[in-house]
């Protein structure tokens, strides 16, 4: 069994695009593993963290799925219901970034879910893109290995401009212990062909005032770096010809 605690992932973000034309790029980056029963006490580790303030880092109740009044473990139960889904009783892990001095944007935040033996049962990919528009993919694992987690889903949301809905999303995820791996593919529905692929590869730290201070220190204003990369590299790919897809808005 992988003990889950609260810590700091740091590492890389890698994404790879196959066709219509080859692109790849690869970000350093860091991201909060949050347990979803003790986040105030989390975020009071540090006097650089806060909870539903104003601080160099921050947890929102807002940020995240469903309303922001009730516990987000109520939050993450209910959006297992909608979704015809049981959420297992035992602890629940939020992989995501935080508001730096203000500011958030979270392409992708990751819910493991575990039983009361600690072993990651589904997962919540709460995906969202620079239009407004938001995705709460539930996943079963395809096999039963506590070692990874893999399950499948289809594209129900455009995330990149340039890539069209009809597609499925492989997840191949590690659980999040001294290592985490976050892998997703994505394949045409048409064709089967691999279109991109991501991979996130993430190292722990502990949650200590001193970690955290060390980490802001390294990776500074971490959502405008996420932005930005996002822009350049649509502006890399307009300028190697792709065009954007129709229709891409916040209501898709």
């Amino acid at each position: 069994m992988v003990t889950l605690e609260p810590g700091l992932y740091t590492g890389t973000i890698r994404h790879r695009r196959f066709t219509p034309r080859e692109h790849s790029f690869t970000y350093s980056l860091f991201m909060a593993l949050i347990d979803i029963d003790r986040i105030g006490p989390q975020m009071s580790v540090s006097r650089l963290t806060a909870m539903n303030g104003f601080s160099l880092a921050a947890f929102h109740d807002s940020d995240h799925i469903g309303d922001p009044s009730r516990p987000l473990r109520e939050r993450v139960q209910a959006s297992a219901e909608q979704a015809g889904h049981t959420c297992p009783e035992g602890p629940i892990y939020l992989l995501t970034h935080l508001r730096y001095a203000g500011y958030v944007f979270n392409p992708i935040s990751l819910y493991y879910c575990c039983d009361a033996d600690g072993h990651v049962k589904r997962v919540l990919a709460d995906v969202r893109n620079t239009y407004g528009g938001r995705r709460s993919y539930w996943l079963t694992p395809f096999d039963d290995s506590h070692k990874r987690f893999r399950a499948f889903t289809d594209k129900t949301l455009y995330v990149s401009p340039f890539m069209t809905l009809d597609a499925k999303y492989e997840f191949i995820l590690t659980p999040p212990a001294q290592s985490l791996v976050a892998h997703m593919n994505v394949d045409s529905l048409q064709t089967g062909d691999r279109i991109f692929d991501a991979t996130l590869t993430l190292e722990r730290r502990a949650w200590t005032a001193a970690n955290v201070r060390r980490t802001l220190l390294a990776y500074p204003l971490m959502t405008a770096k996420v932005i930005g990369g996002i822009h350049l590299e649509a502006l890399r790919l307009r300028l190697k010809g792709l065009s954007e897809v129709p229709a891409v808005n916040g209501r898709h």
